[in-house]
């Protein structure tokens, strides 16, 4: 690859990753920066003006006090002959004292080009520490002085060249702390501006922040008929709380409708569930009737219009409980005694175990439901159990009073429930896979109906080592009050 396409890739990739991290900062940050860096490049421009015309200026006022410095002591100047000598003697001023002034460097010469001798013109030890000019000067600086020259007439000799200097290195550290002050003043009002940009961005993103906190309320509490705060101006935060609260209002009239449509489909399975029962118990007896009278062929499709009704029928009943706790309909309840419940439901399905080993450990438990449901609870674990488990396997019911709650629990040495049902179990049409999806997938979801319904819960356990698996109900225990006499 060429060098150019490598560094135009560099700085492509250099590009997006500054655009994707500019994108990811939050929306105060990127105000606030975008505002510091436009003071920035402002300051920048205004520090680099100010600093050219500083420069100028001061260059400048250096340049005409030199000159002015020259004219002077050359018009101050007297110098005299010395014949005896042949050297030159300054009357007045003495020269030692401008050239300490403002570390002023001053030399006289002859019309050859050499320079003068002599203690009073130049003192002995401006000749060792001063610089070594030579004439003519051009652009009025050498050795880093800035130099003017100026003509003195002396009698015999003629006219010597007076030559006064000064260090530009006085006028650089000037400039140079103009330089560091403007360095600053960029710098401290870029950092000045970031602040003040954080702060208004802060103040200006509040609407955005209540309106955030009234959000998660909502999310939290999940009723949409809170209201929304609307900033005082009219600007694009309170289009937008309106907009926000529109939407709530229309979501929760949605979520009205749809709350009606299914309490009249609840309402509708329960009626229609309920009205069904009657015909299909009459149809159950008829065919009660028919089986019994006819034989053969004629028997055996009674028989299996028989089952398939009473698989109908069990169907319509599940439908009918699931309905009606949905519709928030409770059947009648009493004192009912779970560990009676628990042998009679044991007792219904002993004929049908299949080889399974059922046994019953029931202490009385009383509890304030209603035995059918209880009874369907009951059933509906313990046939599971049968179902999803193969001949020879354990299956024990149990009630007891643990911390205060009646508990029932149903459980299995055989196989468990896989890791990833377990979680929906309970959910209504979930089936396993051992009983070959045979079952209606509501014999679990009525338990957790029935168990919640009187107020209780239901959960899954691992018994131990063996394996299998543990459903416990939780009950309130009914209050003594409503205890049967004998029971306790």
């Amino acid at each position: 690859m060429k060098p150019v396409e490598s560094l135009g890739s560099f700085t492509r990739s250099a590009a997006r990753a500054t655009s994707s991290a500019y994108r990811s900062a939050p929306i105060r940050w990127r105000v606030a920066g975008g505002s510091a860096a436009l003071t920035f490049v402002i300051l920048c421009g205004f520090a680099g003006i100010v600093g050219v015309l500083t420069t100028r200026q001061v260059r400048g006022e250096f340049n005409n006090e030199v000159r002015f410095q020259a004219d002077r002591l050359a018009q101050a100047l007297h110098l005299r002959w010395n014949e005896s000598t042949l050297s030159l003697n300054c009357v007045q001023p003495v020269l030692a004292d401008y050239s300490t002034d403002n570390h002023a460097q001053i030399r006289i010469y002859d019309d050859s080009g050499l320079e003068c001798s002599g203690d009073d013109v130049v003192t002995s030890q401006t000749k060792l520490t001063g610089p070594q000019f030579t004439l003519p000067v051009k652009g009025n600086q050498q050795q880093g002085y800035r130099v003017e020259t100026s003509a003195i007439r002396v009698s015999p000799i003629g006219s010597v060249t007076l030559l006064y200097a000064r260090p530009l290195s006085d006028v650089d550290q000037t400039l140079g702390k103009v330089r560091f002050f403007l360095f600053v003043g960029v710098l401290g009002g870029s950092i000045l501006a970031l602040i003040a940009g954080l702060a208004i961005a802060r103040r200006a993103m509040r609407p955005i922040v209540e309106l955030s906190d009234v959000a998660r309320d909502i999310e939290r509490t999940r009723d949409p008929r809170r209201k929304l705060p609307h900033p005082e101006a009219e600007d694009e935060i309170a289009v937008l709380a309106r907009t926000l609260e529109g939407m709530l209002q229309a979501l929760d009239a949605a979520r009205g409708e749809t709350e009606a449509m299914l309490d009249r489909q609840r309402e509708f399975v329960a009626d229609a569930s309920h009205e069904l029962r009657t015909p299909l118990t009459s149809v159950l007896a008829n065919l009660d009737l028919l089986a019994e009278e006819l034989d053969g062929e004629q028997a055996e499709t009674a028989q299996a219009a028989l089952r398939s009704t009473r698989r109908m029928r069990r169907l319509v009943a599940d439908l009918l409980l699931l309905a009606r706790a949905d519709a928030n309909r409770a059947a009648p309840r009493r004192a009912t005694d779970l560990a009676e419940v628990a042998l009679e439901a044991v007792a219904e399905l002993e004929p049908v175990a299949e080889g399974h080993e059922l046994s019953v450990k029931a202490e009385p438990v009383v509890v304030h439901g209603a035995r059918d449901e209880l009874h369907r609870l009951v059933l509906n674990l313990v046939e599971n159990a049968l179902r999803h488990t193969p001949p020879g396997t354990q299956v024990q019911v149990s009630t007891e009073i643990r911390d205060g709650q009646a508990r029932l629990t149903v459980e299995d040495n055989g196989p468990g429930i896989p890791n990833e049902l377990q979680l929906r179990v309970f959910e209504r049409f979930v089936r396993g896979g051992r009983d070959g999806a045979r079952g209606s997938g509501l014999g679990l979801a009525i338990v957790r109906a029935v168990a919640e319904s009187h107020g209780g819960t239901v959960s899954i356990e691992r018994p131990g080592e063996r394996g299998g698996t543990r459903f416990v109900i939780r009950l309130p225990v009914a209050a003594a009050a409503e205890t049967p006499a004998g029971v306790g």
